[in-house]
């Protein structure tokens, strides 16, 4: 989902250059028409995969760097993994589907939506409380770009 010049940037600037990437993928989803099949299966795929590497590192590196760091954000990382749970099952029910399928564009709307909102929360309100508590945002956003990287050669 990003390029080499991420394993420069902060943690928070590489988490939301990732919200940006995803947002633009799903409103690309959404100019589709019906019978583009194969470019939706393709793209929904594309989604789903940098939802998965994105949500990896969020909970392996991120989240658990701010939860030390920050007494007041857990509540909101407890939020956060709920929300995480919830589209990692969608992602999964949207990556066994075809998009000829009954309720796919629905669960791929839905899934967008359940983004937009995770989102809106992680950049309004963890995030500030992140910058805050101190961490060394330049090298958790390396770690996090080298685990990324990890995960991609594995998959």
């Amino acid at each position: 989902m990003t390029t080499k010049a991420s394993a420069n940037q902060d943690a928070i600037a590489m988490l939301t250059a990732e919200h940006r990437e995803v947002k633009q993928m799903f409103e690309q989803f959404e100019q589709m028409t019906d019978r583009a099949k194969v470019s939706k299966k393709k793209l929904a795929d594309q989604i789903c995969e940098a939802l998965i590497l994105h949500t990896a590192i969020e909970e392996e590196i991120f989240y658990p760097a701010v939860r030390e760091a920050v007494d007041e954000a857990e509540d909101k990382l407890d939020e956060a993994l709920v929300e995480h749970a919830s589209a990692k099952d969608l992602i999964a029910q949207i990556q066994e589907m075809d998009p000829g399928d009954e309720l796919y564009d629905a669960k791929v709307k839905v899934l967008s939506e359940q983004v937009e909102h995770h989102v809106e929360e992680e950049e309004k309100e963890m995030f500030p409380m992140a910058r805050k508590g101190g961490l060394d945002l330049a090298a958790l956003g390396e770690e996090m770009a080298q685990r990324k990287q990890e995960l991609k050669t594995t998959r």
